[in-house]
């Protein structure tokens, strides 16, 4: 019976009006005992679903209280895992501490210091100085894409040793670039081999890499050679990659490789169905296939997405993904706008003016020449023609007047440099820079003075111009120009 309707039936109905209102009563317990029940039974419900909730989610919430950003490496000890002398504990570290990605302290062997859960990847130096910086890029981009911790190793002096009297050391990568910034900017772990390996170490570690080298050129039947691995002692078998790893296919006159083509060898698919007999390491005589877990390449300044030879492209995703974040250490900044100063005249201390830097390349470039040296370079009022141009568009679109222009070249003709002085072109004074910091300074007090003008006039086909125009043209919002060579009027326009 529906108690709703009991009012209107007990009105109309006088003579059950008693039974009725009897019945309504016995209804309306019941249906009082039937709701408390479900009530009863709905709280039961609830409280357990509400104990399970705290449970079940209460050590997810103190987790996320105490945890690192998404990108950062994972803890230090596995389930498992013994801990390892040295180790870290991760909640006394920096997020970005390059420890977080590693078992603790430089160990004897490096091996000993990759976490089981993580993968890596490395390659080595084999050219002039600007060079092996797209090197290292290109290796940190091919690290990203493969979702591999970058391991970098040092600059290794090549051309720097050049007029030397003694060898010249070898210089971090981290003491040229500020990786913590890096690190920062990308949101990405990356590396140093001194992070990784007790750089004193005399301990030899076999190791098996990829040979691109060998697949990309015809003319040298070996992989590229570097003294990295001497420096790190590791005892390297190369096994040569696979021919498709080549850009344009049977094309003797480019050497690149790309980036998907290395990173497909990166996982294991590719890497056992392209398995080949590797060469014996030249120390212990051990024949190892390309290894998983500290993946390496032999060379990799020959790596492009499209094209060769792409960092001076607006798409180039080595630039736009790393090089453009790897800023100079704040030291040698400091010690260049001392320079910087010293050369316009101003007092240390002061703030630098706005100017603009030029940057000729002569030395090697000679070789290329096809007519006499004094008609293949472009000359200085060649030169003076491209910084006017800068002037002028600095001075249209920012309001900038610019009147400070100083010169970086390689060109040690004294009547050229007098040249550069009757322009009232200003010159760093390199005279003592070797003796009071090192070889290594000249070229890097270079490198940072042109990238820290708002204007830029480079030398076309330097990759020294070519780095510094990008950096430039991000860092400062400048304006630039690369000056063509090679003929008398190369660079009319």
């Amino acid at each position: 019976m529906d108690t709703k309707t009991l009012p209107h039936r007990l009105s109309s109905d006088s003579e059950n009006s008693l039974e009725l209102s009897k019945e309504a009563q016995r209804l309306t317990g019941r249906t009082r005992r039937h709701g408390i029940l479900v009530a009863c039974s709905l709280l039961v419900v609830l409280s357990f679903v509400g104990i399970s909730a705290f449970v079940f989610w209460t050590p997810y919430f103190e987790t996320l209280s105490h945890s690192t950003p998404i990108s950062a490496p994972h803890d230090n000890v596995l389930e498992g895992q013994q801990p390892v002398e040295g180790m870290i504990e991760p909640s006394t570290l920096d997020p970005w501490d390059p420890r977080i990605s590693l078992n603790g302290l430089p160990t004897a062997q490096f091996r000993d210091n990759l976490k089981q859960d993580v993968k890596y990847i490395t390659s080595w130096p084999g050219a002039g100085w600007t060079n092996d910086v797209m090197t290292y890029a290109n290796l940190i981009y091919l690290g990203f894409i493969t979702d591999r911790v970058p391991v970098v190793p040092m600059f290794t002096p090549s051309h720097i040793n050049v007029g030397a009297t003694s060898p010249v050391p070898t210089i971090a990568f981290g003491e040229v670039f500020d990786l913590p910034r890096l690190r920062n900017l990308t949101g990405k772990a990356v590396l140093e081999w001194r992070d990784v390996k007790d750089p004193e170490s005399e301990a030899v570690d076999d190791i098996g890499c990829w040979n691109i080298w060998e697949a990309v050129q015809y003319r040298e039947h070996y992989p590229r050679r570097s003294s990295a691995p001497d420096h790190l002692k590791l005892d390297i078998s190369y096994t040569k990659a696979p021919a498709w790893v080549k850009l344009i296919p049977d094309f003797e006159h480019d050497p690149h490789a790309t980036f998907w083509s290395l990173a497909r060898l990166a996982f294991p698919q590719a890497l056992h169905e392209n398995a080949v007999t590797p060469l014996k390491s030249p120390l212990h005589g051990t024949s190892l296939p390309p290894d998983e877990h500290m993946l390496c390449y032999d060379y990799m300044y020959y790596v492009c997405a499209q094209q060769p030879y792409e960092y001076d492209t607006d798409y180039s995703p080595a630039w736009r993904y790393v090089a453009q974040y790897m800023h100079w250490v704040p030291s040698i900044q400091d010690l260049a706008n001392i320079y910087l100063n010293r050369a316009f005249g101003i007092p240390e201390g002061e703030a630098t003016p706005p100017y603009i830097a030029i940057h000729v390349r002569h030395y090697d470039f000679a070789y290329q020449c096809k007519v006499p040296i004094e008609e293949c370079f472009a000359t200085i009022p060649v030169i003076a023609r491209r910084v006017k141009e800068v002037q002028d568009q600095l001075l249209q679109e920012q309001g900038v007047v610019v009147n400070h222009v100083i010169m970086t070249s390689d060109e040690k003709e004294e009547a050229w440099w007098q040249e550069v002085a009757d322009q009232n072109w200003s010159i760093p004074d390199h005279s003592k820079t070797k003796e009071l910091y090192g070889h290594w300074h000249p070229v890097l007090i270079d490198a940072i003075i042109q990238s820290g003008g708002v204007g830029f006039v480079g030398t076309w086909g330097s990759t020294m111009s070519i780095l510094a125009k990008r950096r430039v043209e991000a860092w400062q919002g400048g304006v630039t120009r690369l000056v063509k060579w090679g003929y008398v009027g190369a660079d009319d326009h």
